[in-house]
């Protein structure tokens, strides 16, 4: 008996460079998601915080799980810098992450750098129009 269409959370478990960001999404890896993104170690994850004009800890959960495989947090902020509240800025020193938020094209940018380099990154990009 056919059970319909099942809805699963967007995760893609590896790690791609991003290839293109803007019309409110990302494509990567041959495919593209609507929506804003968590690149870490475990995959690149959709991603919807609560309120991206203020970031809390909480919208960090998964990436706070693997903070021993994350040395640097790139947050893409959208068009514009943001700086990050100072409780997610101290949430996130005390899991040893150093997190640098700039405009999400910068983000992505350096992300894709980093990457290549091997380094131990991850990216928090909310999404553009």
């Amino acid at each position: 008996m056919a059970k319909g269409i099942v809805i699963r959370e967007a995760h893609f478990p590896g790690r791609a460079p991003i290839e293109a960001y803007g019309n409110g999404g990302f494509r990567f890896a041959d495919m593209s998601h609507r929506g804003s993104l968590l690149c870490l170690p475990s995959g690149i994850h959709g991603w919807e915080p609560a309120d991206p004009l203020a970031l809390t800890a909480a919208d960090f959960g998964k990436l706070l799980a693997e903070a021993g495989k994350v040395e640097i947090l790139l947050v893409g902020t959208g068009k514009d810098l943001r700086p990050l509240p100072t409780a997610l800025r101290a949430a996130l020193k005390e899991a040893g992450i150093s997190a640098d938020p700039m405009s999400t094209g910068a983000a992505v940018r350096t992300y894709n750098v980093l990457l290549a380099e091997e380094r131990a990154v991850a990216a928090a990009l909310i999404a553009v129009d």
